[in-house]
C-alpha cells in the first residue's frame, strides 16, 4: 500500500504553503507492521531533502541519527520502516514562513492527516515532532474526541506526561529534521529518550 495513493488534497486552498512541493509519502507499506507514526512538520522546499528521496537526503540523515541516538541500528528510512515506524509530515506542502496558520494546520488534518493516520490500524504509539505536530494532533483530537490532548506549555515540561488519543499512546518531543537539530545536544538527547519510550510502548 502507497500512502501517496491513498490520501490527497485536490484543491489546494492554503494561502501559506509552497503547493509545488506537495508531498505525501510515496513508498510500499505493509499497513500491519507499522506500530508507531512519527509526525514532523512539512516537507523541505527542496524535494530532494525529503526523507524517502533518492541518494540519502537530508532529512533522511537527521532522522536516522535521531533513531541511532536512540540506540537503533539504522542507516536508512527503509530500516526506520522496518522497526514499525512509518514517518510523515502534520503539513503536505512546504512552508514559505517561519510558521503555519491554524487554517493551514486544520486544513491538512481533515483533508489528509487523519485518513494517512487511518491507513494503519494497528499503531500503538504517536510521536509528534515539534509544535505544527503537536498543534496537528490536537486538531484532530477536538475533532474526534471533542478536546486537546497535548496541553500547552514547553515542550520539555510536557514531554514525559502520558498522554493517548483513542487508546493509542502520544508523545510529544522536538523538530528532528531542522539543521539545529545536529547542534542542540540537549534536544537530541531528549529526541532519543522519546523515540525509546515510543518504540517500548507495543
Amino acid at each position: 500500500m502507497r500512502p501517496s495513493k491513498c490520501v490527497e488534497c485536490a484543491d489546494f486552498p492554503c494561502l501559506d504553503v509552497n503547493k509545488d512541493r506537495y508531498l505525501v509519502p510515496d513508498i510500499e507499506t505493509e499497513p500491519d507492521k507499522i506500530i508507531a507514526i512519527m509526525i514532523s512538520e512539512a516537507p523541505p522546499q527542496n524535494a530532494d531533502d525529503y526523507f524517502y528521496a533518492s541518494n540519502n537526503p537530508f532529512y533522511q540523515q537527521t532522522t536516522v541519527q535521531a533513531f541511532n541516538d536512540a540506540g537503533f541500528d539504522v542507516s536508512s528510512m527503509k530500516d526506520v520502516l522496518n522497526l514499525g515506524v512509518y514517518v510523515t509530515t502534520a503539513i503536505k506542502c512546504a512552508k514559505t514562513a517561519y510558521s503555519i496558520s491554524p487554517y493551514t494546520i486544520e486544513n491538512c488534518c481533515v483533508r489528509i492527516l487523519e485518513n494517512e493516520m487511518a491507513l494503519f490500524p494497528k499503531i500503538k504509539a504517536i510521536l509528534l515532532m515539534g509544535d505544527t505536530a503537536i498543534k496537528a494532533m490536537n486538531c484532530t483530537a477536538k475533532r474526534n474526541i471533542g478536546k486537546r490532548i497535548i496541553p500547552s506549555g514547553s515542550t520539555y515540561k510536557i514531554r514525559k506526561n502520558k498522554y493517548s488519543y483513542k487508546q493509542v499512546r502520544v508523545f510529544p518531543s522536538y523538530l528532528q529534521t531542522g539543521k539545529s537539530y545536529l547542534i542542540e545536544k540537549s534536544k537530541r538527547k531528549m529526541i532519543a529518550e522519546d523515540i525509546k519510550a515510543t518504540l517500548a510502548h507495543q
